[in-house]
Formats: structure tokens, C-alpha cells, sequence
């Protein structure tokens, strides 16, 4: 239903844009439109009261009518766009010829546009006819937007407060790092002294109540008082503050009493009193609010436990403990268990189970919930490994019905109705993609854009608000964050196997997206198309289905490596998003015909092995978004700068694009603009491109040096900034970033000192590439006080350092850095005891006798990589500091030489086969990461020290 709620919310936008529009619509016309506004505006509030309801609670009369709106508002936004298109001249966008063959072709623009006219008005009467039909079918029927009374359905959380201790599996560690968080010194019995509030987080069905009621069961005989009570979506406080006063053993005397008695009353009970609350399941920070205002800060002691699935709520209460899926073997005893008792020691008594039940467990992720109920499924079944295969293979693509999938269901459905109705609809948008595949982030949210999902906001960009919603799923955890390589910024987004298949359940009975492959479609041939999603190997798509089912999609994303017989572009009606990346095109599939294509917004052609764009593609006056990375197209066609709407375009060093691209104002994302033509005025051009969030050059010119900087100066809204730069070292002191940049990685371009734009430092700054000609102390402690900074690369020149220089990186110093390199260091670097907490790479230049010295000074050092480079020090020296890492270190297995192709330069390497971080990570405080290899419980402490 959040989806009609939605299309509505568009549909009243663009109704008031046609009476204020120059488009000369006749006076009935504007009449029928104005009785058309009022009534959709109804039918969205009645929609609304409708969605906040599960589908299966519902009546069936409810369901019926909003599906006829549904179709109707797709119908009346369909006729609108075409009106608009048609109107706006998107048949002959390119100018008209002067003389006589102008003349004729203006003289057919206007006969076309009075059909057009007439056309659009029959449409508006046949709209107002059947809008005026639903409406008197609805009272007709005395819809009321919700079902009658229901019966009561057991919450299947309840359940994990009733889990006996011996059936739970993988909890020890969980609960015992809990308790270590609660108490002073990781003893049983909790602090005395201090008040200790955690909040556990994490995504539906991963175990947060259940760790939450293992700790609480553990821990609340230490206290005078406690209480265990749940937070629903809509909360009732007067109940839940009750519950409260129940659990603590405090009688109700008063019958009556508000919220604010309530306050006073606990609050009171529990001043001179140790407690232990857990509060599970808040939804909403105001909730947490009104509780905390009862729950004292007394001197006596007390532990507050909360659960809940957003990240921002579990920040805002503070203490947030992120819960961790199951290992394998944890998930395996679960699975066993559930299935087999306790036979064979969690063992699978059939070996010819074994294969089928790892790939079931890979796909439950380590998600009790999910293990649980696919287990659950199992036990009733045959040992047979076929029926074992049909449920492996029915997971994401429509499990069976059976109360335990339904709880699971019903669990994950919490969070997908407590999300706001934009939000829904972005994530219904995710079940157009297969199972585990890595989504990406900005490619995501220009589909959003161009389906319309993303509304305009004052003084928000769409593509800003797009990241907003983007997040917010992240934080409900409704969507799983993917990192770049560098673990700087989020890059992809993955959807966990058991939330698409409940996303996927909702849209299909939405006819939101039908799913193609060879196995099944998710949706009937008899229905009409909206959005399709292609995810075989070759899809026949024409044969199984008439042109006239195309009619009506508005989106065709496909994840197939072959598409055979592609039906006619022109099919495609009213496409606004077209997405072929990956795919190799039939020889069919003429691209000229893109041009007719007139409401697409976004065109994704990369990795289709395509060489040329059309010439008409100039046409597509509404696209938003090209890109055609990893295509063999070498330019761009000169049309391509008649696309004033276009926000963003990504080609690669491969594909230039022509000169008139200042003329693309609208433009916020351009990468990788490619240049090494000196006639080609670059910079001149970039300058008009204002609006440029995201810009990524790579050029092979210094006589740009000085207008390409002057250029960048103009760009204010720069968030992230790329420049690959070769055929010399470009000076950039004249540059100033703005304060809201989150990406600088700016190769072969120098500062002759750190710039004073770092102090105070650019709070959303992740990720920072820079070299600077000379260092001091206090530039390195600006950089350590940057509170986003994920990765940096920092080059001196080594060069112009004359002396020595020793630095420090103090204490508390660059809180989130994950990956740093240093190189060009003429001295030691001292690293102080709680600096870079959060490091897993770390990588410097030194010279020999500074690795014998910092050897030296550790205690116990377990691990290390180095390089040694010959050149430099001489061979005694080398010699001295390997000994010096092998007399601290416990044990050195590996020792070869490395050829550096570039440099022409040879390294060593000694590599520790295992590290233990215990004492490495107070010596450089930093934490182990598992290596890639086969051995999953190897650590490698990546230091690399390269030592001149």
C-alpha cells in the first residue's frame, strides 16, 4: 500500500504543476483537474491509515480497493508524463531548420500539439470517471482502512524469554563480554559504585533479547530490585510504566493515574535503590527519553540494558554493543540440535546431509532466527537430501508455509512497517536485485531518483536526500553496510537472504517487481508489467511475453550475462530506468532507437561491450544519470551536452567526452573526466559545473596546473575530489577545500605544508591522500584530531627534510583510522598507548637504524612486516635491524627478496606466520585482522616498515 501512498504523493505535485504550466489546457479541463486534486489527496490519507496495517490484517475489501487505486495512479502518472513529453516537444528537441522545411516542420509541431491537447483531456475525463467509480465502491462497501477485530496473536519474541539456558547455542561469549562491559573488572558481580547503561544492537532475529534476558537472568540477584519489560512500536506508556512498577514488586494503589505519576512514582522507588532494568525493543529515541526521566542516576549502583535495531536510537542511549551473527561451528550445533537433539554430539548422523546443510547454514548467514526456522523446517521432514535441496533451494525465493517461517516473518515485517512510507518503497526497490549481490550505493540511489521515490526537500540536493534514506535503512538495520577496500566509506549495501524474502513476498503482492529467470517468474503473465528484473544467464524475453506486457514498465535492470531477443526499445513506453550493465546486447538490439525513449532517467550501458552511442540520444531531455564504464565507446557523441537535466556521468580514461560540457549545469557527479589535449579547455569548462559533488580527474598536463586550481577553488560543493595526475608534480597551496569534504585523494599534487583548511578540521573527512613537502609535530596532531578519518596516506618529501625528524602520535589520537601508510619519513615514529585504536594497516618508511631502536624499546613484540630496501644504509645496518626484529619477535618463518618493477629496487621481506597482538597491540595499539588465506584462525599484523 506504501506504494500507492507514494505515486499519490507525486501524482497531486505534478496535477498543480499542469494548472500553473504553460500548457494551455483547456478551461474543462482545468476544472476536472482541479476536482481530480482534493480526491487524491483523500484516497492517499485513507491509504495511509491502510498501510500502517500487515496486508494479512486487512480486510479483503480494503485490499481490493487499493489495488484498483494502485493501477489508477500508475495510469494517471503515466498520461500525465506522456502529456508533459509530448508538449514539451520531446519528439523534435533538435532545433527546427529555417526556410520552408522549418516552416512545415513548426507548422506539424502545433497540429501535434493541439492532438495532444485534445488527447489529454479525454484522458483527464476517463481519469475523473473511474477516480469518481472507486470512490463510490469504497463507501458502497463501507471500507474502513482496517480489518475487523482480529483475534490476539502471540508475539514470537515472547519466546526467547522462555528458552530454557541449556538449548542456547553461541551465547557464552556474547554474554560474558556483556558482563566483562557492566562490571569494573570483567568479574560475575556487577559495579557498586558506578551506573552502567548498554544498549544492544542489531537487525531482526539475530538474538539481542535473548543475550539480553541470558545477562539479566545472570546478574539481577545482586540488586534490590529489577525488571524485565518490552517496548512495542506505538508504545502505551501508562502500560508500560505500570509493567515496570509490577516488575519491581511495587503494588499500584491508585487505579487512575497519568504518565507523569508514573515518573515520579519509579523514580522514587528507586532512588536509594540498586536495580537492573532491561528495556527491550525501542523503536523510537523520544521513548527512551521518557523512560530515562524515571529511572534515577543514584550513588547505589544500577545496570539499564536496552535492545534495539537502529544504530542512531543505540548511539543516542550510549554504550552500543553491535550483536554478532554465529560463527559456523555455533551455527552448526544450532542446526544439529534443533533438528537432531542431541545426537552424535552436534554432529550430522547422515554424511550425505552434510553438503546440503553448510550451504544452507551459508545462507542463514549466522542469524539464529533464520538457522532456527529453516532447521525447524527440516525436522519434520525426511532424511532425503532431495527434500533437504527443494527447502536450500526455496530459501529467498518463497519458503513453504509452516508457523515457525511465519514467526520468522512476522519478526522482520516489525521493522519493515515502523519504516516511514518513502522509505518502504526504496526498499521494496531492492528486491529487483538477486540474492548477496553487492548493491551499489550511488548507482542505488539515482534509481531511487529517477523512479520518482525521492521527493524535493528545501535546501536538500535529491541525490543528499536519497543518502539520507540510504542511511536510515543502514540504521535500522534493514540494509548491511559494504566498505570499500580501504574501509573508508560505504560503497555497496547488501540485503541479508531472509529480508529479501520478505520484501520480495510484499512486492509481488504489490505488483511491484516481477523477477525473470530460468526457474520461475514471481509474477503472472495475465498481470502488467512494472518494473522487471532479469537475473538468468540468457533471458528469452520476447517469446514468453507480447510487446503490449512492456507497455507500462517503468524500470529493466538486468544481471544476466546474455539477453536474447530483447524486445524493441520502443516497447518500452514510459522506461525510466534502464540498466543493461553486464549484459552482452543481441545483435538485435539496435541502440538508435534509445533516442525514442523520451521519460528515461537513468541509462546504464557499462560493461556491454557497446562501441558507439547514437547521435538521438541528445533527445533524452529528462536523463539524469550515463553511465558507460567499462564499455568500448570511445567519445561521447557531441549531442550528449543537450542533457540540461543530467546529474550524473561516469565514463572512464577510455571514453572522452566532447567539449561543451560547462553547458551540463545540473551536473553532480562526473568521473573519470579524462584529458591530455592541451587545445581542450578543461578547466575553463569544469568551472561552470557548480552543482559537482563528486569530480575525478586524470590528466597528463602541468601547463593545466594553475587554471585547473582556480578552477577547483569554484567548486563549493565538492564532497569528494580524485585527481590521477602524471607528467609532473602539480602545486595545489592555492587550492581551499570546502568544510563539508568526505574524499581527498589527490596523487602527484603537492602542499609545501599541511593547509591551514585542516585546523579546524573537516569533520566528515573519511578518507585523505596527501603529500606535503614538509611536517611538523602539531600538523600531525591536527590530522589526528579529524574524528572521521578512516584512511590516509601521507607522502613527505624526503628530500627537503635535511634532519631527522622524530614524531609522535599521541594518545587518543585518530579515533576511527583504519589503514594508515606513512612514507618519506626521515626519523622514527613513536606510537603512544591508546593512538589509533581502531588500525588494522599501518605501513612507514624508515631507515635502518630507526627499526633497531623501536625493536628495541618493545617489550615482547610477536609479529612484524618489514621491507628491506638495499640502497641507502649499507648491509651492516640492514643486517643489524633484521636481527634487531628477529631478536623481538617470537618466531620468523618467511625471509625473500621482492623486485620492484618500477623503482627497479629490490626489497625483503620477513613475515611472522602468526601473530598473538596481545603485547604488539600495546606496544603500536592496534588490532589483528584474520587473514584472506586457509588458515582462518591465523592473524597477520600488517606493520610494513620500509627501511632505506
Amino acid at each position: 500500500m506504501e506504494v500507492v501512498t507514494g505515486v499519490l504523493t507525486g501524482l497531486v505535485f505534478k496535477l498543480g504543476k499542469l494548472l500553473v504550466g504553460e500548457y494551455n489546457l483547456q478551461k474543462g479541463v482545468k476544472g476536472e483537474i482541479m476536482f481530480l486534486q482534493p480526491e487524491l489527496q483523500s484516497m492517499q490519507g485513507a491509504l495511509k491509515e491502510i498501510s500502517k496495517a500487515p496486508s494479512d490484517e486487512l480486510d479483503h475489501q480494503d485490499r481490493i480497493w487499493a489495488s484498483e487505486v494502485r493501477e489508477l495512479s500508475y495510469d494517471i502518472e503515466d498520461s500525465i508524463d506522456m502529456f508533459v513529453v509530448r508538449c514539451e516537444g520531446g519528439q523534435q528537441l533538435l532545433a527546427a531548420p529555417d526556410g520552408m522545411r522549418g516552416f512545415i516542420d513548426r507548422s506539424l509541431d502545433l497540429l501535434t500539439r493541439f492532438r495532444v491537447r485534445r488527447q489529454v483531456a479525454m484522458d483527464i475525463r476517463d481519469i475523473k470517471r473511474r477516480v469518481i467509480e472507486a470512490r463510490e465502491r469504497r463507501e458502497a462497501y463501507k471500507i474502513d482502512g482496517v480489518g475487523g477485530a482480529r483475534p490476539d496473536v502471540v508475539d514470537p519474541r515472547l519466546l526467547a524469554h522462555y528458552t530454557a539456558v541449556t538449548e542456547l547455542v553461541g551465547i557464552d561469549d556474547a554474554r560474558d563480554e556483556l558482563i566483562k562491559v557492566l562490571t569494573d573488572d570483567g568479574s560475575q558481580e556487577a559495579s557498586k559504585q558506578h551506573g552502567r547503561v548498554v544498549s544492544i544492537v542489531g537487525c531482526g532475529g539475530l538474538g539481542k533479547t535473548t543475550l539480553a534476558n541470558v545477562v539479566y537472568q545472570k546478574i539481577r540477584t545482586q540488586f534490590d530490585c529489577w525488571a524485565f519489560v518490552s517496548v512495542s512500536q506505538t508504545p502505551d506508556m501508562r502500560r508500560l510504566f505500570e509493567g515496570i512498577l509490577s516488575e519491581l514488586g511495587k503494588d499500584i494503589n491508585e487505579e487512575t493515574r497519568d504518565v507523569r505519576h508514573f515518573i515520579d512514582a519509579i523514580g522514587k522507588f528507586l532512588q536509594t535503590k540498586r536495580y537492573c532494568i532491561v528495556i527491550d525493543d525501542i523503536w523510537d529515541i523520544s521513548v527512551w527519553k521518557m523512560i530515562r526521566c524515571a529511572l534515577p542516576d543514584n550513588m547505589g549502583g544500577y545496570v539499564i540494558i536496552t535492545t534495539t535495531r537502529n544504530f542512531k536510537v543505540a548511539e543516542e542511549i550510549g554504550g552500543a554493543y553491535s550483536m554478532k551473527a554465529l560463527c559456523h561451528e555455533s551455527s552448526r550445533k544450532l542446526f544439529y540440535t534443533r533438528i537432531f537433539g542431541n545426537e552424535e554430539k552436534y554432529k550430522c548422523p547422515d554424511e550425505h546431509l552434510t553438503e546440503v546443510s553448510h550451504r544452507i547454514l551459508n545462507k542463514c548467514a549466522g542469524v539464529p532466527l533464520a538457522i532456527i526456522t529453516i532447521a525447524s523446517l527440516l525436522a519434520n521432514k525426511a532424511r532425503d537430501k532431495m527434500e533437504w535441496l527443494e527447502v536450500y533451494n526455496s530459501i529467498g525465493t518463497g519458503l513453504e508455509d509452516s508457523t515457525d517461517v511465519e514467526n520468522m516473518r512476522k519478526i522482520l515485517a516489525y521493522s519493515y512497517y515502523d519504516l516511514k512510507y518513502h522509505l518502504r518503497v526504496c526498499l521494496l526497490y531492492l528486491s529487483m536485485f538477486p540474492e548477496d549481490y553487492p548493491i551499489t550505493k550511488n548507482h542505488l540511489i539515482w534509481m531511487w531518483i529517477a523512479e520518482g521515490f525521492v521527493q524535493c526537500e528545501q535546501g536538500k540536493s535529491l541525490f543528499e536526500l536519497g543518502e539520507c534514506y540510504f542511511n536510515e535503512l543502514i540504521n535500522t538495520s534493514m540494509i548491511q553496510p559494504v566498505y570499500d577496500r580501504h574501509e573508508a566509506m560505504i560503497e555497496h549495501c547488501r540485503v541479508h537472504d531472509m529480508v529479501l524474502e520478505v520484501i520480495r513476498s510484499l512486492s509481488n503482492e504489490d505488483n511491484f517487481v516481477t523477477i525473470l529467470n530460468n526457474e520461475h517468474s514471481t509474477s503472472s503473465q495475465s498481470k502488467m508489467f512494472r518494473r522487471l528484473s532479469l537475473q538468468n544467464s540468457v533471458v528469452h524475453l520476447a517469446s514468453p511475453f507480447p510487446s503490449t506486457s512492456m507497455l507500462q514498465v517503468r524500470s529493466v535492470i538486468t544481471f544476466s550475462s546474455a539477453l536474447d531477443q530483447m524486445p524493441a526499445l520502443a516497447s518500452f513506453r514510459v522506461l525510466r530506468v534502464l540498466n543493461l550493465k553486464g549484459s552482452y546486447l543481441p545483435q538485435g538490439c539496435d541502440l538508435k532507437h534509445l533516442g525514442n525513449l523520451f521519460h528515461l532517467r537513468y541509462l546504464g550501458l557499462g560493461r556491454t561491450y557497446t562501441n558507439e552511442l547514437p547521435e538521438e540520444i541528445g533527445n533524452l531531455r529528462y536523463l539524469q544519470t550515463l553511465d558507460v564504464v567499462g564499455s568500448y565507446i570511445g567519445s561521447l557523441p557531441s549531442t550528449v551536452v543537450q542533457l540540461r537535466h543530467l546529474m550524473c556521468l561516469c565514463v572512464d580514461q577510455n571514453t572522452r567526452v566532447p567539449n561543451g560540457i560547462g553547458r551540463l549545469t545540473a551536473l553532480e557527479e562526473l568521473s573519470t573526466l579524462y584529458t591530455c589535449d592541451e587545445s581542450t579547455d578543461i578547466p575553463e569548462e569544469l568551472c561552470h559545473l557548480t552543482e559537482l559533488r563528486v569530480l575525478e580527474l586524470f590528466f597528463w598536463n602541468n601547463t593545466l596546473e594553475k587554471s585547473l586550481v582556480a578552477c577547483l577553488c569554484k567548486l563549493r560543493k565538492i564532497q569528494s575530489l580524485v585527481i590521477w595526475a602524471s607528467g609532473g608534480e602539480y602545486n595545489f597551496d592555492a587550492w581551499v577545500a570546502p568544510r563539508h569534504v568526505q574524499r581527498l585523494q589527490l596523487q602527484s599534487c603537492w602542499f609545501s605544508r599541511l593547509p591551514d583548511w585542516m585546523n579546524p578540521s573537516p569533520l566528515g573527512l573519511s578518507f585523505l591522500w596527501i603529500n606535503v613537502r614538509e611536517l611538523r609535530q602539531e600538523d600531525l596532531e591536527t590530522l589526528g584530531r579529524l574524528p572521521a578519518l578512516r584512511h590516509l596516506y601521507l607522502k613527505l618529501d624526503h628530500e627537503k627534510l635535511k634532519i631527522p625528524r622524530r614524531f609522535i602520535v599521541g594518545a587518543c589520537s585518530f579515533p576511527c583510522l583504519v589503514e594508515c601508510r606513512l612514507l618519506g619519513f626521515m626519523g622514527a615514529v613513536f606510537f603512544h598507548q591508546g593512538a589509533m585504536i581502531k588500525l588494522r594497516n599501518l605501513s612507514l618508511t624508515l631507515y635502518a637504524r630507526d627499526v633497531r631502536e623501536i625493536m628495541a624499546s618493545s617489550d615482547g613484540v610477536q609479529g612484524v612486516i618489514i621491507y628491506f630496501r638495499s640502497g641507502g644504509a649499507n648491509e651492516m645496518e640492514v643486517e643489524k635491524a633484521k636481527a634487531a626484529v628477529v631478536a623481538s619477535t617470537t618466531e620468523t618463518i618467511y625471509e625473500w627478496t621482492l623486485n620492484c618493477i618500477q623503482q627497479q629496487k629490490k626489497w625483503m621481506m620477513m613475515w611472522c606466520k602468526e601473530i598473538h597482538i596481545d603485547e604488539l597491540g600495546k606496544r603500536f595499539n592496534m588490532n589483528g585482522i584474520q587473514t584472506r588465506g586457509s588458515k582462518r584462525n591465523s592473524y597477520v599484523f600488517p606493520l610494513l616498515i620500509r627501511c632505506k
